[in-house]
């Protein structure tokens, strides 16, 4: 199924469709099919899995429902399947105050485990804005991230972008006064 023809978004909603999502293994896979299909070998190769495990994580995505067989062929008498995402896109539930965000914590190991040699573009900003201004940036950025998905090479090196555009908590100071 080329990637035209997928829905935009699939929206995690339940319990098992986040518990597949949040794995850093199946992460990584998922990952690997967002720019083309791929077999449970190729998956394996390109995440450093064993072929057994990577067969694992890749049922339990497909049982729930992130990734689909978008094509088989026979290969020696047996059935080559290989492997997409169900959607361009996929949209997690907002984890709640206090809870990590699955998507922070897998860039965040994935930026630990990218080679320290490596060329790598990583800022931190404190910003003061009006409620205009966030929404107005927000949709920027997502607006930027979309045009360069867009321009995406599956023959070109991975690379990941991650932001996230937020209102820190308000501290407390010791005295008991909001900073």
């Amino acid at each position: 199924m080329p990637a035209d023809d997928l829905p935009e978004t699939f929206h995690v909603t339940t319990a098992e469709q986040l518990r597949a999502v949040a794995n850093l293994t199946r992460h990584r896979i998922m990952a690997v099919l967002r720019f083309e299909p791929a077999t449970i070998t190729q998956i394996a190769d390109r995440v450093g899995l064993a072929k057994g495990s990577s067969s694992y994580h890749v049922r339990l995505l497909e049982r729930a429902g992130l990734v689909t067989v978008v094509r088989t062929r026979k290969v020696r008498g047996v059935t080559e399947r290989y492997y997409a995402m169900a959607a361009q896109s996929i949209e997690l539930p907002d984890p709640g105050e206090g809870r990590p965000d699955v998507l922070m914590r897998n860039a965040v190991a994935d930026l630990e485990a990218a080679p320290a040699d490596g060329t790598r573009q990583v800022r931190m900003a404190h910003l003061r804005l009006t409620e205009e201004q966030f929404t107005q940036l927000g949709e920027r950025l997502q607006a930027l991230a979309d045009e360069y998905r867009d321009l995406s090479d599956p023959s070109l090196p991975d690379a990941s972008l991650v932001f996230a555009l937020f209102h820190p908590a308000t501290r407390v100071q010791a005295g008991g006064d909001a900073e």
